[in-house]
């Protein structure tokens, strides 16, 4: 009985001292353990999506490809496909699988030694457990502080919660995570839609998704799907004939389809890339699944790139060749050099080639291989003829333009150059020094939608769009014309235009110059702007006075400081494309102020608006019934930048530039078009913006570091033929829109030229519109001249310009056109 009594007490004990030590073990295991209420709160890294007006999709951001899917939306098919290949006693256990613990423990006793890698018997729990609040280390310790933790998370969430955070989270392979990308990535089809096998391939590929990679492994692909399919049947989730069906059907695989998307649309989305990263950061940006519907037009922007490329194109040929984009040293093993070399990705019609013979009136030339294979068989070839590419005999040498007679006097064979496919052969193309960009928006709601920052994003992702400050030139002279018709002038208002000396206040002298070098005498203020009159825009600017010039520019946007210097008023500051064409979509819609924008609204992972666009009000939009009410009407509360009475009068000039000044051509579309030329210093920059009722385009041309474009270019020999391009597009299956005048305006018969009325059919007679209290002037009539204007010394900010920007500023000016 002693001996049993001291036994007893002896175990009792060991049992105490065991429980203690479990006791401090457990505690010492908890401690610091992650708090695992946080999965409550926890949100995947979803894709940002970005899509055009029509809901093509246009771009996608992520640091894991992800889409999240609620387990509501989940079939039973995907989710007992997983369980039976994870964790088939998961609506069962607390959080860990003692049984499965102790199959893994025997094997991998049984393996020991053998080399094969250890098998861990975790439950999906443990693996949310590890994912979300541990490392991935093979240690006991790790093991035991998951196996506390799942339990912990057993108890607090229910079952349908944690197998959400997994089908959610997991990697899948291919870039895929989460089982709705994966669906889309392996099947190009939406979870609800695949078939057993489908899923059960899905399935399979948690524990190695590189070891069942479906064109590595196709094999084992096959084997590890069939396993799954199997647990599938013994656990009773689908009978013997479906997993016989499923087990005999091909592995299927269909890569996702390229998304939809708006081509050459690289500089639109880069900009509401960077919008989106200063609105809501970029973390936000890259993992927080935001919807984000673009005001793009995809039509639209195919035009704009390739208007805006056709028109650098001519205009670089035009100028010549200036030799191949780089030479190989030897033509043994082109096809490798050939094929290493990137050709500009977003011009696929442009590929690249080595010029490998020459003759007087043709050349020989291998295309890059675009496929794997590398080798000489597999590496198509080309040639041209000397009529297909004549502009490229002529090349500058020295700044001096030579011609030859003989391809072999252009091309040598090791040349790397662009080839371009035509329907009639091969043409020779370089990509163009000079730059531009084009921008197109609607002038009613500010919507872009089209921009064309360069002519390829991939050579250059500088958007001149958006990023390059140039000047304007004459581009803004409406500007200063709205501010003299704001203030009680009107069309047919007299303006000298004669030569002008203006001391600067330093003892210098300004004299700008009209273009052409000519003056007219005194001219009205429709004729000047059609015309584009340099001496006339000073006069006028230098009588209303600067400050208001400078005022009417912040007041339209174009700057957010104008300097009061005269050379403003003939567009010597800078300012960007858009900017500018957002100025006059306030002339095209009457003098409502806009807020140019390239984002309609942005959603975010759950579909709640949390940005939109347009803010007006609909307060009948949301009627519960119809009863033969009047359709509801939109409230614009939007304040007038300008008179729309003087909107329109300087449109209706804007259309004189078309149909009789400087853009002429411009007119060939058929359709009203108003619109404004612009050409700088030494005709650095060029510029065209017109616009219709309904859209209104701009137009850019210049280096990236300014230098003249050549002599006698001008905004509208070269914007304005882009424009039309593009216009032809826009313009497609619309009727024409007429611009309609305010209530309250007179019409009348004048002379273009003095401004005095005029007999209809009298040569010069338009049609002129008058607001309220004017008209023409009949008799003796007022000019604005030096006389009426005092001498104006140099203000204090001309006074503080560095002497270079004034010389930049007071000479030459009569480039500007």
């Amino acid at each position: 009985m002693k001996f049993t009594a001291n036994l007893f007490a002896t175990l009792i004990n060991l049992a105490t001292l065991l429980g203690v030590g479990l006791a401090f073990c457990v505690a010492a295991l908890t401690r610091d353990l992650p708090d695992h209420r946080a999965l409550a709160t926890w949100e995947p890294a979803v894709t940002t999506r970005l899509y055009a007006g029509d809901g093509a999709m246009i771009a996608q951001y992520a640091r894991e490809r992800r889409l999240f899917l609620p387990i509501g939306a989940m079939p039973a098919r995907v989710k007992q496909a997983f369980l039976s290949a994870e964790d088939k006693n998961f609506y069962l256990h607390p959080g860990i699988d003692v049984a499965s613990l102790a199959t893994a423990l025997w094997s991998n006793v049984a393996n020991y030694g053998s080399g094969r890698r250890m098998i861990g018997g975790s439950t999906i729990t443990q693996q949310i457990a590890k994912n979300f609040l541990l490392s991935s280390d093979r240690t006991v310790e790790r093991k035991l502080r998951e196996a506390i933790l799942s339990i912990r998370i057993d108890q607090t969430y229910s079952k349908e919660r944690i197998l959400e955070l997994y089908l959610n989270d997991i990697y899948l392979g291919l870039g895929a995570y989460g089982i709705a990308q994966a669906a889309l990535t392996y099947f190009d089809k939406p979870v609800d839609q695949l078939t057993v096998a489908e899923a059960a391939y899905l399935a399979a590929l948690p524990k190695a998704p590189n070891n069942y990679d479906p064109y590595r492994h196709p094999d084992r692909a096959v084997t590890r799907r069939d396993w799954v399919i199997e647990q599938m049947r013994r656990n009773g989730v689908i009978d013997a004939d479906v997993a016989a069906a499923a087990t005999a059907s091909p592995l299927g695989i269909k890569p996702k389809r390229q998304e939809a998307s708006a081509d050459k649309a690289d500089y639109f989305t880069e900009e509401v890339r960077r919008q989106l990263g200063t609105r809501y950061g970029d973390a936000a940006l890259y993992t927080a699944g935001l919807s984000v519907r673009t005001t793009l037009d995809p039509r639209l922007q195919q035009a704009a790139m390739r208007a805006l490329r056709k028109g650098l194109v001519a205009y670089d040929q035009a100028k010549g060749y200036r030799g191949p984009i780089a030479r190989l040293p030897s033509l043994d093993g082109w096809q490798q050099a050939l094929a290493e070399r990137q050709p500009l990705s977003d011009v696929p019609e442009w590929q690249l080639a080595v010029v490998l013979s020459t003759a007087k009136d043709k050349a020989e030339l291998g295309l890059r291989p675009t496929g794997t294979d590398a080798s000489a068989a597999s590496a198509p070839m080309a040639t041209i003829s000397r009529d297909h590419s004549a502009w490229a005999l002529c090349r500058l040498s020295e700044g001096r333009r030579r011609c030859a007679t003989s391809l072999k006097d252009v091309l040598s064979p090791g040349d790397v150059v662009y080839l371009e496919k035509l329907e009639t052969g091969y043409a020779l193309r370089q990509p163009p020094q000079v730059q531009g960009a084009l921008v197109s928006m609607d002038p009613n709601t500010g919507r872009v939608l089209a921009v064309a920052g360069g002519f390829s994003y991939a050579q250059s992702e500088f958007n001149r769009a958006t990023q390059a400050y140039r000047q304007p030139g004459s581009s803004f002279k409406p500007f200063v014309y709205a501010a003299a018709l704001d203030t009680g002038y009107a069309p047919t208002t007299l303006v000298m235009d004669a030569p002008i000396a203006i001391p600067d206040g330093t003892g210098k002298t300004w004299r700008p110059k009209n273009y052409d070098g000519r003056f007219s005498g005194p001219s009205t203020l429709r004729t000047g702007l059609e015309n584009s009159r340099n001496l006339m825009t000073v006069r006028l600017a230098r009588h209303l006075g600067m400050d208001l010039v400078a005022d009417y520019g912040k007041r339209f946007g174009i700057y957010d400081e104008l300097r009061t210097y005269l050379p403003m008023a003939l567009g010597a500051g800078e300012t960007t494309l858009l900017r500018l064409v957002s100025a006059y979509a306030v002339i095209a819609n009457g003098g409502k102020a806009i807020n140019p924008s390239m984002i309609d609204r942005v959603q975010d992972r759950y579909g709640r608006t949390i940005y939109r666009q347009d803010v007006r009000q609909c307060p009948d939009c949301n009627a519960l019934s119809w009863k033969d009410q009047e359709e509801p009407d939109l409230v614009d509360t939007r304040d007038y930048v300008l008179d729309p009475m003087t909107a329109y009068q300087i449109t209706s000039m804007m259309r004189g530039v078309v149909e009789r000044g400087t853009a002429r051509n411009v007119a060939t579309l058929g359709v009203p078009i108003a619109g404004k030329t612009g050409t700088t210093n030494d005709e650095k920059d060029v510029w065209f913006v017109g616009f219709t009722p309904n859209i209104v385009t701009g137009v850019f041309l210049g280096y990236d570091t300014p230098k003249p474009m050549g002599y006698g270019e001008t905004g509208g020999g070269l914007a304005a033929p882009i424009f039309i391009d593009f216009m032809k597009v826009a313009l497609q299956g619309k009727p024409a829109a007429e611009f309609r005048p305010p209530t309250g305006m007179s019409f009348q018969m004048v002379d273009r030229k003095t401004g005095r009325p005029a007999e209809e059919g009298t040569p010069g007679a338009i049609v002129e519109a008058f607001k309220p209290g004017t008209g023409p002037c009949d008799g003796n009539c007022t000019i604005i001249d030096d006389r009426e204007i005092a001498e104006l010394p140099a203000t204090e900010a001309d006074k503080g310009l560095s002497p270079d920007l004034r010389e930049k500023l007071l000479s030459n000016t009569g480039g500007l056109y």
